[in-house]
């Protein structure tokens, strides 16, 4: 299965000064599915700035460019989708709003409420956290089971987020994730986002 599986990455919860320039490297590293913009909190013209800085980097590359949250504004703005909570909109309304654009619905451990995305239209289903992360306090956790049955038996791709390293993924994607999503292990990466980018993209390989 690990041919499939492929890497989707968010944005650290603060941008560095040199975001563009880490974003372009971690890009240029190999193959990256999609990036979400994910920032908390941040006013709208602020948001609509950083869309328009960050936006053409991903899509110049193929990559997906997703915003976290907000339907309305990815559509303004030129994104290629939208990934919403279980707390934000309903994935029926964020459907409506984004008409045939990318839409992702966090389903933290649950298959029913990733069933009931699916049938409100998400194009992927999210399920995590898997491990423990910095990124969010105190994450709900998700397990491998979830995954797997999910990825047999639904044809809805599935991303698995939360602590996601080289050295812990194996099992995830040898359960069936589609997609690995990916904050902290690129971003914090000791050696650059670039070098976080090619040792996950081994690690999936290896699976």
């Amino acid at each position: 299965m690990s041919h499939d599986c492929r890497l989707y990455l968010i944005t650290p919860p603060t941008l560095p000064a040199d975001f563009e320039r880490q974003l372009a490297e971690a890009l240029d590293a190999g193959d990256i599915a999609a990036l979400q913009l994910r920032l908390k909190n941040t006013p709208d013209d602020e948001l609509r700035r950083t869309i328009d800085r960050l936006r053409p980097i991903a899509q110049s590359r193929g990559v997906a460019f997703l915003l976290n949250d907000r339907p309305d504004l990815a559509v303004q703005s030129g994104c290629d989708g939208a990934h919403v909570g279980q707390t934000d909109l309903s994935a029926k309304e964020a459907r409506k709003i984004l008409g045939d654009l990318t839409l992702g619905v966090t389903c933290h451990n649950s298959r029913h409420l990733a069933m009931e995305a699916s049938e409100a239209g998400a194009d992927y289903v999210a399920f995590g956290a898997f491990f423990a992360t910095q990124t969010k306090e105190p994450p709900e956790m998700a397990d491998l089971e979830t995954l797997e049955i999910w990825a047999q038996t639904m044809e809805i791709p599935c991303v698995a987020i939360g602590g996601i390293t080289a050295q812990n993924c194996a099992p995830l994607v040898r359960a069936g994730a589609e997609f690995l999503a990916v904050v902290g292990a690129v971003w914090a990466h000791e050696n650059g986002p670039a070098a976080g980018v090619r040792a996950l993209l081994a690690a999936i390989r290896a699976a």
